[in-house]
């Protein structure tokens, strides 16, 4: 497993100064974070909603190996809105766990907004057209559709 280690001075603050190692985690660890903080949609599938914050502050405390004498980071610390860590320095440690988790852009967008992106799932033929209780068709592009094939 790739690891990496940084070194930080007190520009974030004396209390989050020293050394910090980081290593990668598996696929499946992080497949499993991702799927505890995101909500699907029961029928269709669709991400309903996911809480990046806690993707990210999740990944970052399964990435964390080593820390300060002084426990800086805690999972309550990194998921904090009034005593969390300093801004840029979440920045950083998302940065750092990103390139070693194998977080892309796309995941990244994926993960930050409800599923509102083109529809990845493919339609049948026939979900296009449906019949009302009368037996009629109820799209009015089907109607179009059969009356060419009729005229042909």
């Amino acid at each position: 497993m790739r690891s990496e280690t940084v070194e930080l001075d007190d520009r974030f603050g004396k209390e989050y100064a020293g050394r910090y190692t980081f290593q990668e985690i598996t696929w499946a660890k992080r497949s499993r974070i991702i799927q505890k903080h995101t909500r699907y949609h029961p029928i269709s599938g669709q991400v309903v909603n996911s809480d990046f914050v806690a993707i990210q502050a999740e990944t970052i405390w399964a990435s964390l190996k080593e820390q300060p004498a002084n426990k800086p980071i805690s999972f309550e610390r990194l998921m904090g809105e009034e005593d969390g860590i300093p801004v840029e320095l979440g920045e950083l440690f998302s940065k750092i766990v990103n390139k070693l988790c194998g977080m892309t852009r796309d995941e990244e967008r994926f993960l930050s907004a409800p599923s509102e992106e083109a529809d990845r799932t493919q339609r049948s033929q026939g979900s296009d057209c449906a019949r009302s209780s009368g037996g009629l068709r109820t799209s009015s592009t089907c109607s179009q559709s059969k009356q060419s094939r009729n005229s042909s």
